[in-house]
């Protein structure tokens, strides 16, 4: 029998971006880039432990607006031009590259990479989601939820209407995705705030995952660390994130990702080459951006940057694959020596970790997997749900406000760079409430505004746009996406309330923020 447990969770989110009203939209490459780079590998890789007789199990978390996008026609087909567009550059880097062989032969990798992308994502019919769902009845992935639109819950703790909204629309999502209800949520930013499990319990989840010290400073605090989940009082799992695992692979000094033999993420052709050669295949055709082809490996913090070489990086991965095998079964062995259960070690990484910022974690993903089924008997791969049928009996405690980000609370999302948008998102959640009650049972053109509304809120609530005005990455898109989705909110309860519902301008908003078709906005009530 296997000495201990580990639980790999990959978190899987990016923000609703949709704008049927341009033909080609900057923002939108945000999905186009996880798509090539991420999603596509990682599907790659989980069909290819199913096709060597594998099943080994893997937590998968999907959000809401993310599997809203991946299943959205326009966005499908501009994907499919946005792909053909890379493979057209790639065939042009292999007419220009022709007598440098170093480049050359890495243009011709990037031409067969992103052709077997195109295959693989049309042979799913352009669906990743009922590929995912595939693997998940298949029984590789447990695919967790995330709260509706990635909405930062301890901000929404005066107002639980919010709370109870993100996660019901959430999980009314989930089924429509998946044909049945999840097991488990994300917590967006592993943000928990005492109150979140009631909202959990009416959804029927089960368990959700906290930053370490969420579980450390859990009152009794716990007996055994992070290293065996706690029950909330109402009996729902709390998982806390294992630090010495997450170190090695986020960790700017130790680790793995900034190996100076890993492909650079900045050095693009996007950048590097003559402007109106690019520029046909650039996000937005009037300013330089990235393509994902690009010829440099990381090769330290200093000097002229160096040709990239996939075998040896690949070789590298394989090491790191090792090297965090070796590491675990080590981690397992020694706390197996002191504890009287089982433990388990809980991972939990940004999906987009693995291809999109490193280009060889997919590969490496997959060498530590095969390595763990095949090469070591420390540890059993299992998922959350997994773990709780094996052992059902846990310390009860309170977990504490937690979150992920800078500072463990709650600095990222509420600071002096975007403090101004919460007095709004205030206001209209009292309003969403009000609005919720005074029509419990509109006519159908009332109705369409109510889902409207709510879709507004729920947009205006994502936890992106605050993230991105602290980071400073896209401030003016992050800004104008808060103020239009509350600007909409605010016209749609004047309608509600003073006026009438303009039918005309109704359907134009919603053909353009049309997620959450059947949202229900009585979880407001």
């Amino acid at each position: 029998m296997a000495q201990g447990y580990l639980a790999l969770v990959l978190h899987g989110h990016l923000p609703f971006v949709r704008h049927p009203e341009h033909e080609k939209f900057f923002e939108e490459s945000w999905l186009f880039e996880a798509i090539t780079e991420t999603y596509v590998p990682l599907l790659q890789v989980f069909e290819g432990w199913l096709h060597d007789g594998m099943r080994p199990r893997i937590t998968l978390s999907l959000s809401p607006t993310l599997c809203s996008m991946l299943a959205d026609p326009l966005l499908e087909e501009r994907y499919v031009r946005h792909l053909s567009s890379l493979i057209e550059l790639a065939e042009k880097e292999i007419h220009r590259t022709h007598w440098d062989r170093a480049y050359h032969e890495l243009a011709w990798m990037y031409h067969h990479r992103f052709t077997t992308i195109r295959d693989t994502y049309e042979r799913h019919g352009r669906n990743l989601v009922s590929a995912f769902r595939k693997l998940q009845d298949r029984g590789i992935l447990e695919i967790a939820t995330v709260a509706a639109t990635h909405g930062f819950l301890p901000l929404m703790a005066d107002q639980s209407e919010s709370i109870r909204a993100q996660i019901l629309t959430a999980r009314d999502h989930y089924r429509s995705c998946f044909g049945c209800d999840p097991r488990g949520i994300w917590l967006p930013e592993c943000g928990y705030v005492e109150g979140v499990e009631k909202f959990l319990q009416e959804a029927n989840i089960r368990w959700f995952i906290t930053d370490t010290h969420g579980v450390l400073h859990a009152k009794p605090r716990p007996r055994y660390g992070v290293f065996a989940p706690l029950f909330t009082p109402n009996g729902i799992a709390a998982f806390g994130r294992d630090l010495d695992s997450a170190r090695q692979v986020w960790s700017k000094e130790e680790g793995y990702p900034g190996d100076p033999r890993y492909r650079d993420f900045y050095r693009d052709v996007g950048f590097d080459l003559d402007f109106d050669y690019v520029r046909p295949f650039l996000p937005s055709p009037d300013h330089r951006g990235f393509t994902g082809i690009k010829y440099h490996r990381i090769s330290g913090h200093e000097g002229v940057k160096e040709i990239y070489h996939r075998e040896e990086a690949l070789r590298v991965a394989d090491q790191h694959a090792g090297h965090f095998l070796g590491a675990r079964c080590g981690q397992i062995q020694h706390l197996a020596g002191i504890m009287d259960r089982p433990p388990i070690l809980l991972s939990p990484y940004d999906a987009e970790l693995f291809g999109h910022w490193w280009y060889e974690g997919p590969e490496f993903l997959n060498l530590f997997v095969r390595k763990a089924c095949h090469d070591q008997q420390v540890f059993e791969l299992v998922t959350p749900h997994d773990y709780l049928c094996k052992q059902p009996t846990q310390q009860v405690a309170q977990p504490s406000t937690s979150s992920w980000g800078e500072e463990g609370y709650s600095r990222v999302w509420l600071n002096e760079q975007n403090e101004w948008i919460f007095p709004h998102l205030q206001v209209a959640q009292e309003r969403m409430t009000e609005l919720a009650r005074r029509y419990p049972n509109p006519d159908p053109l009332t109705a369409r505004a109510l889902k409207q509304a709510a879709r507004e809120l729920l947009l205006a609530q994502a936890s992106d746009w605050p993230f991105i005005l602290r980071t400073g990455t896209s401030p003016d898109y992050a800004r104008k996406r808060v103020k239009d989705h509350l600007l909409r909110f605010i016209a749609l309860h004047g309608q509600l309330t003073n006026t009438q519902v303009d039918e005309p301008w109704l359907k134009q908003v919603e053909s353009v923020d049309n997620i959450f078709p059947d949202v229900d906005w009585r979880y407001w009530a």
